[in-house]
């Protein structure tokens, strides 16, 4: 987004282990958005897919399918 112009770095708030550590907080509305690049980290992807299925599972959405 930052390359094709729709944001600019004023528009980043936090690195995703500020937010997981605590030293600054996430969204406080859900009129916020949350804008995540995974770029290399295999562990990163690993635990925003874990919250994410977690989430969705507490929430009863989307679909389990077997791999």
């Amino acid at each position: 987004p930052i390359k094709e112009g729709t944001i600019d770095e004023s528009h980043i708030y936090a690195e995703l282990a500020e937010i997981v550590s605590g030293a600054k907080k996430g969204r406080t509305s859900d009129e916020e958005i949350t804008l995540f690049k995974s770029v290399g980290l295999a562990i990163e992807d690993t635990i925003i897919a874990k919250l994410a299925y977690e989430e969705a599972v507490k929430r009863g959405i989307g679909k389990e399918v077997e791999l």
